[in-house]
């Protein structure tokens, strides 16, 4: 395989696992205000992506970087293309970011509300800004010879990009569900885990019409990919796990589901990056926005070396991490204050686990 197509597959990989890791941080921010009945289940909701949305949100930084890094063309054609949009994640990210903390600096309720859907509202936002650039990237923009985007910001609005969009927030929402599910007991769990069922269903409609749409909607023949396959498939079987309540198969199967789902945008591009639809011979590839191979070369062994440790650090942070969260009220002794949370009695894991007010 040459390096540049090699790049092709590990920007792929990071756009992935962005989507996987932090899909369930997403859907999660998004559910807190609605599944949580007092500020309590609130608080644990949120302690339960503590230990990770942070980690989680750095394969988008990886993602653009290694764009910037292997493929400099394609990233100065799209981050011009998307300015608007991407200066509106960032601030949804940042926004975000700061909620986690600033939510429990004032005993006031306006402050917490405040805060509350900024992290609701920005947590739907990224994904639904991100998973649009991507449906655009598939159904192609007007983009001249000197690849520039010659449209206007609305003109990003296409209808299929506006789908893949959508489905992506749904597929987050329901991943943050079955996540919940898993990290959760009580009245809570049971709420969740009978949303989970539910979202499931929708879920895998709006996926189920992403992949029609993706090849007879854009003139790709009627044939779907193998990830297309895995991506209905898996989407499928996830909602029927939640519904008969198999919660760890569930996630499994949503994580699986998201994941292809990501991966099959990236599969039918291929060997395109961007696709004009003024003229075929103004598409942007994988050969001709490619950086020189000495550069994709170091990459390379940059990767081979770091990839790894990152990979074990993340297993290894949700090892540590892994224990369902409950209210102290729920059986222990003593008194906390409102809005802490504890690990559930009985559950493997550190004492430590997501019990931070500010995670």
């Amino acid at each position: 395989m040459h390096l540049s197509n090699l790049w092709y597959v590990i920007v792929a990989l990071f756009w992935i696992g962005f989507f996987v890791l932090e899909g369930f941080d997403f859907g999660v921010g998004m559910l807190h205000s609605f599944v949580g009945r007092t500020d309590t289940e609130r608080r644990i909701a949120i302690n339960s992506i503590g230990p990770f949305w942070d980690g989680n949100e750095v394969w988008l930084i990886v993602g653009g970087a290694a764009i910037f890094a292997a493929f400099p063309g394609w990233y100065a054609t799209m981050f011009s293309t998307f300015y608007l949009a991407l200066v509106v994640v960032l601030l949804a990210l940042i926004v975000r970011g700061v909620s986690f903390e600033f939510q429990r600096k004032l005993d006031d309720p306006r402050w917490r509300e405040a805060w509350r859907w900024s992290l609701t509202i920005g947590s739907a936002l990224i994904p639904l800004l991100l998973g649009t650039a991507l449906g655009d990237l598939l159904h192609g923009l007007p983009i001249n010879g000197a690849h520039n985007y010659t449209g206007s910001f609305f003109g990003l609005l296409v209808p299929f990009g506006l789908f893949t969009g959508i489905t992506l927030t749904v597929v987050c929402l329901f991943l943050g569900a079955t996540y919940l599910s898993l990290k959760t007991v009580g009245e809570l769990h049971d709420r969740v885990s009978q949303l989970s069922g539910r979202l499931g269903w929708v879920a895998a409609l709006l996926v189920w019409i992403f992949v029609t749409w993706s090849h007879l909607g854009l003139g790709r023949g009627f044939v779907p990919n193998p990830l297309d396959v895995v991506a209905v498939m898996a989407v499928f079987a996830a909602a029927w796990l939640a519904v008969v309540k198999q919660e760890g198969w569930a996630f499994t199967t949503a994580c699986l589901a998201i994941a292809s789902t990501v991966g099959s945008i990236f599969f039918d591009l291929f060997p395109h990056v961007m696709v004009s639809t003024t003229n075929a011979a103004y598409n942007l590839t994988v050969a001709n926005t490619a950086s020189p191979s000495y550069t994709l070369k170091v990459m390379t062994v940059v990767a081979i070396v770091f990839f790894p440790v990152v990979l074990l650090y993340q297993a290894w942070n949700f090892w540590v991490f892994r224990s369902r969260i409950r209210s102290p009220k729920e059986g222990t002794s003593g008194v906390a204050p409102a809005g802490a949370v504890a690990v559930a009695a009985g559950e493997p894991g550190g004492q430590d686990g997501g019990t931070s007010d500010d995670s």
